[in-house]
């Protein structure tokens, strides 16, 4: 099933997992997936592996075994730095024979100790490239508080409307901890003309170094009553995890509230976390 369907009918609720290293058995996410059976997210997105160094058909694997055991829609990562046109070619044969429909087509990050493949520079290349060799889904990400690479806002918001331009059916958006840029960001592609289903991610920090690990990467910004939580409970494992759950909550709740085209959860494998916040904020979508 193809996933922009969703949108017409509710406002969507999806989790984010991701294979395990190359030096971990790929079963090990098949427990994950176990534990996470019976909080029916309305499909699950597989990433390529920490930094973009998973493997390819790993992935796939793990986007059939949830349709077929979980009867739902999955989403398979796919970074356009990594692969050359043919290698795509590949995987988008592999992904047809599983039957998965649904793509995320990144740029991917760049690794300081990795060269890029050339023919695709960005993510709107790798779009274009997939919208014509198939009938796939393709979603896209994007940055409420502005890619890194990108000059300015104006330039990302126009970065992004032509990756919508070259096939994009619906967005999911980077971590953040401030609704107030989803809300502004959220203009933005409204003036741009950028009408398609834009999910919210959503990640609940557990430890105080998840989160400065993720602020290194992604240049989020951390409102102060997020640090001061930090800083209360850094030295409490269950108590900053419990806060950094009841965190993520609030942001759900006031984003469906807002009138949200959806929440992706990034669980990081997290089957406990991602229950207790299924459980506390079910009703929400189906109201």
């Amino acid at each position: 099933m193809r996933t922009d369907a969703l949108f017409k009918e509710k406002t969507v609720f999806s989790f984010e997992i991701f294979p395990p290293r190359r030096t971990a058995p790929v079963e090990t996410i098949y427990h994950t997936l176990e534990r996470l059976k019976g909080q029916r997210p309305d499909f699950i997105s597989v990433t390529l592996g920490a930094g973009g160094t998973g493997n390819n058909l790993s992935t796939a694997d793990i986007a059939q075994k949830i349709q077929e055991e979980q009867f739902l829609p999955s989403v398979a990562h796919l970074p356009a730095v990594n692969f050359s046109k043919n290698e795509v070619i590949t995987i988008l044969d592999e992904l047809k024979q599983k039957k998965v429909e649904n793509i995320l087509a990144l740029r991917g990050d760049i690794l300081p100790d990795k060269e890029p493949k050339k023919d695709f520079v960005y993510a709107n290349d790798l779009i274009t490239f997939i919208h014509e060799q198939g009938k796939f889904n393709i979603i896209g990400a994007c940055y409420p508080e502005t890619h890194s690479d990108a000059a300015s806002s104006v330039e990302d918001i126009q970065n992004l409307k032509r990756k919508v331009d070259a096939g994009t059916n619906q967005l999911i958006t980077q971590l953040f901890f401030d609704n107030h840029y989803f809300y502004t960001f959220k203009e933005k592609c409204e003036i741009a003309g950028i009408d398609i289903p834009i999910q919210a991610g959503i990640m609940p920090v557990v430890n105080k170094k998840q989160i400065e690990r993720m602020v290194k990467m992604s240049n989020v910004t951390l409102p102060t009553k997020f640090l001061k939580m930090m800083e209360r409970y850094e030295h409490n494992p269950e108590a900053i995890r419990d806060a950094g759950i009841a965190y993520a909550i609030n942001q759900i709740v006031d984003l469906v509230a807002q009138g949200a085209d959806g929440i992706h959860l990034y669980t990081m494998n997290n089957p406990y976390v991602a229950q207790k916040i299924r459980e506390a904020t079910r009703s929400l979508f189906e109201a």
